[in-house]
């Protein structure tokens, strides 16, 4: 009496109530209130995710589609597509969230034949200008199924709540990473201990990094949070931030960030200006000092991105 259904579809028999037929085991059978038709629905309707990094190019995507139903089609199906922001609308209103439409989506498949004897196709689209956009931000890329339609003509019903293919694009930190950092430490009454070596920054959300150690002590961290706040530096603009040495075993604060520079005279840099991020050389400033029962201890590190 039932006959079975692929695994892509277990999600749908939760779609439609139809009574008893909902006992039947999720995911093995086609419930018999709908025997006999057929949905046209995309496979992964929840919201997914992928990550991208804050650079110029096209990143690709793909997702399935399956037309659901418990014969095998006798007629090809034509698919077409949209890109869906009222879907992100939606979306936000049902779960109480604020992402926004991502600004640059185009369908590398506008439309897609589910050839007779076959369910499933996949449809292809891309993004691109993370490297425009704001990392704080949250975005969703919402492509829709418009239409679905056999090749005599007939209309397929697109099931209404799997018809929009949902992708989270989190813009990952543009600051985290690899640097290499040329610096020093000073405790007091004891000779300057320069420093070399590369160190991670790590994300702690979309505008703070952090990374471990002062040149060769590495006790302690240190939170970066680059501002909004500009300083030009050599013609360049820069952004001012705040550097934080804290305890990594419970986050507190162990220090702070100098106004002026303070280091070793005989290692005074050429210009001054001390805690800020040059965006055009991927380099950070840094002139902390952080505690110690000897008295405070001082650090001056240029780090640069590899």
């Amino acid at each position: 009496m039932k006959n079975r259904l692929i695994l892509f579809v277990s999600t749908f028999a939760l779609v439609f109530a139809f009574g008893s037929c909902l006992k039947d085991d999720v995911g093995e059978y086609w419930p018999d209130g709908v025997k006999g038709k057929m949905y046209a629905t995309v496979v992964k309707a929840t919201l997914q995710q992928l990550a991208l990094q804050p650079v110029a190019g096209d990143v690709n995507f793909e997702f399935m589609v399956n037309i659901a139903t418990d014969e095998l089609p006798a007629e090809d199906i034509t698919i077409t597509f949209k890109i869906d922001p009222a879907a992100v609308t939606q979306y936000n209103a049902d779960n109480k969230k604020n992402f926004k439409p991502y600004p640059s989506v185009s369908l590398t498949t506008q439309t897609l034949t589910i050839a007779k004897g076959t369910r499933n196709g996949y449809a292809k689209a891309k993004v691109w200008g993370a490297e425009k956009l704001d990392a704080c931000d949250n975005f969703i890329a919402a492509i829709s199924i418009e239409s679905a339609k056999t090749t005599s003509g007939v209309d397929i019903p697109v099931a209404s709540n799997m018809k929009t293919y949902l992708l989270a694009l989190p813009i990952a930190n543009p600051y985290a990473g690899t640097y290499h950092m040329v610096g020093y430490r000073i405790r007091p009454n004891n000779p300057t201990e320069p420093a070399e070596n590369d160190q991670a920054f790590w994300t702690v959300d979309c505008k703070t990094v952090q990374k471990n150690g002062f040149g060769n002590y590495t006790g302690y961290d240190i939170k970066i949070e680059i501002t909004s706040n500009t300083v030009v530096v050599g013609g360049t603009t820069c952004y001012k931030v705040i550097a934080t040495p804290v305890d990594p075993s419970s986050g507190a604060s162990v220090g702070g960030m100098f106004d002026t520079w303070t280091g070793d005279a005989t290692l005074k840099p050429a210009d001054l200006t001390i805690n800020y991020y040059n965006p055009v050389t991927k380099t950070f400033i840094l002139n902390c000092w952080y505690t110690s029962s000897a008295g405070n201890r001082i650090m001056y590190e240029v780090l640069t991105r590899k």
